[in-house]
């Protein structure tokens, strides 16, 4: 019996979802424009990096060919290898929206089969319900913010008001999300935890994605920055997933980064969580050292979101990217006969567009192991066929959706992602 491990590279799609202007993203493409971006020199930051996008890894297992196969077009700095060393395709999502949960649990075989719910950009944007019942619980003085608005940006400008007056700051964005800021020290990180609890609870009935808890330290504007203690309170995923089945199996379930707050920390097995992406590399290597025949890893980056898509940071995303590339020998070294490591990402989060927010795309699918034998996978119609795939690597039973590339002759024609 082999292993499975699946790799979310959070937000680094590859363009080209049919469906995108629905979205008001026709046209966004993450890796593409970063690679544009970088070939012409407004991917340079000077101490940082500079030249064109460099992930000769990711790029000899085919990434430049799934990009390629995703909108039509070769991002410069990749290229089309010869003799690719793995599985190379994209994804499509079918679930709606373009937010964490979903496309993490349409990853896992169990797409979201309901409308995520949004609030409205308008001043003040909650429910005056939702935030009465969200003081008188959480015995508040009051909120703050009550509107869309960057994380960043927003606790730079209400939080000295919160030190003052003891209020969170509550927030959203385009997103199926409710997000509370409050000072870590100040307000309490155990209370913080146990208000965004409340708050999981209020949002139930309207079907949001995530409650999210953005601990602060800092004494005042310029000073403030976010603590690495962030929590997601996620809305519980739906049955037939690849953790159901395998821990229903016995199988060991390893889950690093923020798959347990996904997934509501159901079937999630060993849960760990480092402060970066390289320290989830570190703790993914260290599973990988004792991850028994049979069992499943689930493993989430996240700092090509956080730190950058949303920050609309070319540069820092770039750099972010190569820093994952040079980590990729480690992890290739620790895989055994028979493992089946798959990268993937959960929507696209394009660096060079409007606003802050995450981009409807598709994503860039590589699978790779030891004896594995490469070639095209070409366009899935879901990122279910993920966790489809994995799952029968596995010996599990099927996941609720999805197919298995492993097996089936696929179509590289384009089609509509419905």
């Amino acid at each position: 019996m082999s292993r499975a491990i699946l790799i979310v590279l959070d937000s680094v799609g590859c363009g080209g979802a049919a469906d995108a202007h629905l979205y008001g993203d026709a046209g966004a493409d993450t890796l593409g424009h970063i690679a544009e971006a970088c070939a012409a020199g407004r991917g340079d930051r000077a101490g940082l990096r500079a030249g064109p996008l460099a992930l000769p890894h990711l790029d000899a297992l085919g990434l430049g060919l799934a990009c390629e196969s995703s909108t039509g077009r070769l991002p410069p700095g990749l290229s089309r290898p010869a003799a690719p060393r793995g599985l190379y395709g994209h994804a499509v999502e079918t679930a709606f929206g373009k937010d964490t949960p979903s496309g993490h649990w349409e990853l896992a075989g169990a797409p979201a089969a309901f409308a995520w719910g949004y609030f409205p950009d308008t001043r003040p944007c909650f429910p005056p319900e939702l935030v009465a019942a969200l003081v008188r619980e959480g015995g508040l003085p009051g909120i703050l913010g009550d509107r869309h608005a960057s994380g960043t940006q927003i606790i730079e400008e209400f939080g000295e008001e919160h030190l003052r007056s003891g209020a969170p700051i509550v927030y959203t964005s385009v997103d199926s999300v409710l997000q509370i800021a409050a000072h870590e020290t100040a307000f309490g990180l155990e209370r913080l935890y146990d208000l965004c609890r409340i708050a999981r609870r209020l949002c139930d009935p309207l079907k949001i994605g995530r409650v999210i808890a953005r601990p602060f330290e800092g004494a005042h504007a310029g000073d403030f920055r976010r603590t690495p203690r962030r929590k997601d309170f996620a809305i519980p995923p739906p049955d037939g997933s690849i953790l159901q089945r395998a821990a229903e199996a016995g199988r060991a379930v390893f889950s690093i980064g923020k798959i347990g707050d996904i997934f509501a920390h159901r079937f999630t097995g060993e849960e760990f969580k480092g402060a970066s992406n390289m320290q989830h590399v570190d703790l993914t290597l260290d599973a990988l050292r004792r991850a028994p025949d049979g069992a499943f890893l689930f493993v989430n980056l996240v700092d090509f979101d956080t730190e950058f898509g949303h920050r609309r940071d070319v540069p820092g995303y770039a750099a972010c990217l190569e820093q994952f590339d040079a980590r990729w020998r480690d992890l290739e070294a620790a895989l055994r006969p028979g493992d089946l490591l798959i990268l993937a990402a959960d929507h696209g989060n394009d660096p060079t567009w409007r606003g802050t927010d995450h981009t409807r795309e598709h994503v860039p699918v590589l699978g790779f192991g030891p004896g594995l034998a490469p070639r095209a996978i070409g366009r899935r119609a879901s990122f279910a066929d993920v966790g489809a795939t994995l799952a029968a690597h596995l010996g599990l039973p099927p996941t609720v959706k999805g197919d298995n590339f492993l097996i089936q002759r696929v179509s590289l024609r384009s089609h509509s992602p419905r």
